[in-house]
């Protein structure tokens, strides 16, 4: 509305302005005919004889300032007419001499030149008085042009490259003129824009007031829908960690119970695996605790990393024996092919740890619930300096679309009608940093609704 308001009062100030100039323009040119017409009148009368009367008249001389009886009194001393007699001749001859007089002012002011007849000293003075009677007090600059449009005269400032920018003005000097001679005057405001934007001065407080307002308004806004999303991210957050803690805590559980069995406590291979699960369950725990502090650094600082050499074959093995489990419980079966060589990287254990148990525990999460989980665990030498993992899964899979953000911190892949499926987008995130601070790189191919892989790469470490 305020921008719509000063659009208006700037087009109703323009228009005054506009009006203003051309009312003065005309009175210029009308004040320039009047003007010709007394001129040659006086010059005509001063070059004219007194007239010489005939053998039945007499001279009579009589003063201007005489009143109307004196002028009666001297017609009425021309002998053998009646007193109306002589003055409706006295009339039709004084006619015929003006009609004579207007017929040659019409020649020779035609064949005069223009700077004779509109004299530039002149123009200049009517100008300003025409210009100052309508309220408009700007610098000028103006140009008398013939009808082709070349300049007579000018004053020193006047660019005629600007004749058509809008602020130029245009009138016909001497209209009444034959068209093949006919001059135009042309008027420049260089000043009209700021002359204009100081007219809406008062506007503009008000302007940058409405301004300031909008800002904290839609500040204000922003703040709201911010703190809103860190209340439900909050949430989300707490009932996350609260799932990711269940899992370990429930595969102790079903350890310790495992223990409670007499067959399995007199099998030392079984006591031996149960110990191990209920220890890398332990580590687990401790992960998701640090893994919440490393979520926390990461647009503060660079993580805190502890990196020693491990052969990923068999930090990876290990996993898979604690992983194991949940598959199982849900049917399906997680295979592993090492089959690098030269398995040898430097890494932080615990958060290279963490970032297997992410991808395994992603692709349980994201299943297929029509067909049993088959989940595959490689490592392979890609080259004398890397080692590639590749975690794959036949689960639901994920878009195109998606698969190019779920790397992203709290971006979350929607997964349709599942709501069994809890987090707020970091475990992917997490993932990423962890590998790019390893030195290496990680991405991802998917097919909707087939396979999902997740490809790893790490520089080896040459012993």
């Amino acid at each position: 509305m305020q921008l719509i308001y000063t659009k208006n009062v700037v087009e109703l100030r323009d228009e005054q302005f506009t009006q203003g100039v051309k009312r003065s323009l005309n009175a210029v040119s009308h004040s320039l005919e009047l003007t010709e017409t007394k001129q040659y009148l006086l010059n005509d009368m001063l070059q004219s004889d007194m007239p010489v009367m005939g053998s039945n008249s007499f001279t009579v001389v009589i003063d201007d300032d005489d009143d109307d009886d004196n002028a009666f009194s001297a017609m009425s001393l021309l002998p053998g007419k009646s007193w109306r007699e002589r003055i409706r001749d006295q009339y039709t001859y004084k006619r015929a001499l003006l009609d004579e007089v207007v017929l040659s002012l019409i020649s020779q002011s035609n064949s005069l030149p223009i700077q004779e007849r509109a004299d530039s000293a002149l123009v200049s003075d009517m100008l300003k008085t025409e210009l100052a009677s309508n309220g408009i007090t700007l610098p000028f600059e103006f140009a008398v042009v013939n009808r082709m449009g070349a300049v007579v005269y000018k004053t020193h400032n006047y660019n005629t490259a600007l004749d058509n920018d809008g602020n130029t003005f245009v009138q016909a000097l001497f209209p009444s003129d034959s068209r093949a001679r006919v001059n135009y005057l042309k008027v420049y405001f260089p000043d009209k824009r700021d002359y204009l934007i100081h007219s809406i001065k008062v506007i503009i407080p008000s302007m940058i007031l409405t301004v300031i307002l909008l800002v904290m308004f839609i500040y204000t806004i922003i703040v709201a829908f911010r703190q809103k999303k860190l209340t439900e991210m909050k949430n989300d957050f707490i009932n996350n960690m609260t799932h990711e803690f269940k899992t370990p805590i429930s595969s102790i559980s079903l350890a310790a119970q495992m223990l409670n069995d007499n067959s399995v406590r007199k099998s030392p291979k079984m006591l031996e695996h149960i110990s191990g699960v209920i220890n890398d369950e332990t580590k687990r725990l401790r992960f998701q605790v640090e893994k919440v502090l490393q979520m926390s650094m990461f647009n503060n600082q660079k993580a805190t990393l502890r990196l020693q050499e491990v052969d990923a074959n068999s930090v990876i093995q290990g996993i898979i024996n604690t992983f194991k489990l949940k598959v199982e419980r849900y049917g399906g079966q997680l295979n592993a092919r090492l089959d690098a060589e030269d398995a040898i990287i430097a890494v932080d254990e615990m958060h290279f740890t963490n970032v297997i148990f992410n991808l395994l525990d992603n692709a349980v999460k994201y299943r297929d619930e029509e067909r049993p989980l088959q989940l595959t665990v490689s490592t392979a030498d890609v080259s004398d300096s890397h080692l590639q993992i590749v975690i794959s899964d036949n689960g639901i899979g994920i878009r195109k679309d998606d698969l190019k953000r779920i790397f992203d911190k709290f971006y979350r892949v929607s997964t349709g009608n599942r709501h069994d499926v809890k987090g707020f987008g970091l475990g992917l995130a997490y993932v990423k940093k962890m590998v790019n601070e390893f030195g290496g790189d990680i991405n991802a191919e998917s097919e909707l609704g087939k396979e999902t892989k997740f490809i790893i790469k790490l520089p080896l470490t040459k012993i």
